[in-house]
Formats: C-alpha cells, structure tokens, sequence
C-alpha cells in the first residue's frame, strides 16, 4: 500500500518542476480571457475611434459611386480607381488592427505571464503517434473544451438573435436614409454588438481561468517518490553530503593548527580547553583566535604550541570564555579585552625579560572575565529541578 502510494501524484508541484515546465513553455493559458480581451479592446477602440471610421468609409462609399465615363472605357483605370479605394478603407481601419494586434500579443500575459522558449518550437515526435491522439481526442480535458465551444456558441448566437431583432427595423431603414445618418447608424450597431457580445463572453472567461489554473496545477502534481528523488538531486545524497562536510572540517582543522606557531600565547584551563591568541600592532585593531579546541584537539594544540616554542600559560576561566565566544580568524570579544590584554602583556614582559634580563614580571592569576561569557559560571547558577 505505501508503495502505491508513493506512485500517485498526490503532491502539489515543486518550484523546480514549475521552472522546468516553464523553460519548456508550458505555462496555464486561458484562450477564453485572451479572445475576451481581444474582442473588449477592439470594441472600446471602436468607439473611440468611430468619427475617423465613419468620414472614411464615407469618402470610400463617395468615391465608389461616382464613376467618370473615362473609367467605364479604360479597365486599367478602373483598376487604379478601385486599388485607390481599397487602399484609402485599409488607412481607415489601420489603427484598429494595429491596436488588435498588439492586444492578442500582449493578452497571453494576462495568465501564466510573458514566455520565450526555443523549446516549445522544437519538433516533438511523440505527437504523432495516433493511439495518444485518439486518447486526447476522447479525453476529460477535450469533453470540457467542447462544452465551452457550445456554450460559447449558445451565448454569441443568443446575443447576436438580440441585437438583431432590436435592430431589424432600424436596418431596414437604412435604404431610405442619407449616407451620413446610415453610417452613423451602422457603426452604432456595430458597436453595440461587439459590448454586447464580449460582455456575454466574459461570463466564459471568468470560469474558464480559474479552470485552467486548476487543470495546470493538476497536470504538473507529483508523486512522493519524484519528489524525494528531486531532493535528492537538489540537495545532494547525504552520505556524501556527510563526507564532504568532515572533508571540510579536517581542512579547516589542518589550517586551523597550521596556524598555531604564529600565535603569541595559548591559553588553557589547563586539561580539557585551548585557546591560541596572536596580536601585532597595527595589523589588526584586537588580539585574533587563530586556534581552539577541547579535549584531544586542546592536547594537539598545546603539543604544537610546545614543539614552536609558543608560550602556554593557564587561566581555565578565560580559556572557557574565549572557547565559547571567540570565533577562528576574529578577533576576540569586546568583553574580554582586559582580560587578554593583561595575559599579553605578561608574555610581551616575559619575552623583554628573557631577551635583556631585569624585572622579572609577575603570571596573572586572576584576570577579569566576566561571569556571563564563562559556561561553566552560567551552569552552576542556572536553577535545577529541586529549585524549580
């Protein structure tokens, strides 16, 4: 049963599976809003462009009905005279088509958004197989587009009926008006039946998107397994993913301790903690942790620190601190600067003291770390169950 499971594609689609259909240019499409769009665009541009629409099929009709006795005699002037006519109606309606053209390239973005993929232009052979035609042909998806045809068919053939009965009697009035009020009657029409009929396909289109979205989102749903494959493939197999971070930690270790002879002093607690500092004036604005560790790394430490010559000197409380709240290659915590200042200065002093004699300085055993940044401080004061 978990196997079948895993095979049903019961999962919402990854962002990867989404990105990869739309590099394919497979994006939701609703040819529906678009055609509503269309035909929305080019009514309103109808009527804002209908005083231009009107003086020009005027002049076109004009021109067409008055015919000079020359043009009935030459054909070649007749040809020019109606390639005139043709070309002043194309000037008329250019603006119109210009304003279609833009809307059907631009309506695609209305859903899914703007795509450009050399993809979807690729032939695909898989198309032709006629078993898998035969199957779209009788499948859900076709069933819904048929329903939408019909009902498409049903509303435009009702509001066509509409604003035909409405105006069957101004239409056939229009023999016996003069050609101004006739085309202005026309366009009126015209106009009227276009709102009219977007406005019924909008009704369309409002279901059909939603539908859509939903049919896009089911086409692309995953199974558990291809989900837990794409994991793994994004994220890596976590066996390796393992390896290559302990591979990491050991270089970072290598370095870490290829560091310590640079180091002016090692500070421990003394068993179980290390610290190594290195300041140089006008490097850096604060002493630097260039190494630290517990336990065996605290050991290796103070073994390489002893082979180079670098001075270990112990004060577990600050040790501690500098563990816990110092980070590699940083400089130290503004809360202990007095505190290593004071050790540095020991090792500063001891190193003149060995070099030229004098004074001997004396160790520091009590340097101000303040309690919040030392763990073991904040374990022994934290309440216990009995105090709870």
């Amino acid at each position: 049963m978990a196997e079948e499971s895993d095979l049903e594609k019961t999962e919402d689609a990854s962002p990867k599976r989404l990105e990869k259909a739309r590099e394919e240019g497979d994006v939701p499409r609703s040819r529906e809003l678009a055609a509503c769009a269309v035909l929305f665009t080019s009514g309103m541009a109808m009527m804002m462009l209908s005083q231009p629409i009107a003086q020009g099929l005027k002049s076109a009709l004009k021109q067409g009905l008055q015919l000079d006795r020359a043009l009935a005699y030459e054909p070649a002037l007749l040809l020019v005279h109606t390639v005139r006519i043709i070309e002043q109606l194309c000037w008329v309606f250019l603006p119109l088509a210009v304003v279609m053209m833009a809307i059907a390239i631009a309506s695609p973005i209305l859903v899914g958004g703007w795509v450009m993929s050399d993809k979807a232009l690729a032939p695909q052979f898989n198309r032709l197989n006629p078993l898998k035609g035969l199957g779209n042909m009788i499948s859900k998806n076709s069933l819904v587009e048929l329903l939408k045809s019909i009902a498409k068919t049903l509303l435009v053939a009702a509001v066509a009926y509409s604003i035909v009965k409405q105006q069957l009697q101004p239409m056939l009035a229009l023999t016996a008006m003069p050609i101004d009020v006739g085309i202005h009657s026309i366009s009126l029409t015209m106009q009227s039946g276009f709102i009219s009929i977007v406005s019924a396909l909008v009704l369309i289109a409002v279901l059909d998107v939603p539908y859509q979205l939903y049919q896009y989102a089911q086409k692309h749903k995953m199974t558990k397994q291809e989900l837990k494959d794409e994991s793994k493939e994004s994220d890596g197999n976590p066996e390796m993913k393992g390896r290559i971070r302990q591979q990491q930690r050991e270089m970072a270790r290598r370095r870490m301790m290829a560091n310590i002879p640079q180091a002016d002093v090692v500070i421990t607690n003394p068993t179980h903690y290390a610290v190594a500092i290195r300041y140089k004036e006008g490097e850096t604005g604060a002493p630097i942790v260039v190494a630290k560790g517990v336990d065996l790394i605290a050991q290796n430490i103070k073994e390489i620190a002893k082979a180079h010559q670098v001075m270990t000197l112990e004060s577990p409380k600050l040790a501690r601190a500098l563990y816990a709240h110092g980070e590699l290659d940083r400089e130290i915590p503004q809360a202990l600067y007095a505190a290593v200042a004071e050790i540095l200065a020991y090792v500063f002093q001891l190193r003149v003291f060995n070099a030229h004699g004098g004074v001997k300085p004396a160790q520091p055993t009590q340097v101000p770390v303040p309690d919040a940044l030392d763990p073991h401080a904040l374990l022994a004061t934290a309440p216990t169950a009995s105090d709870i």
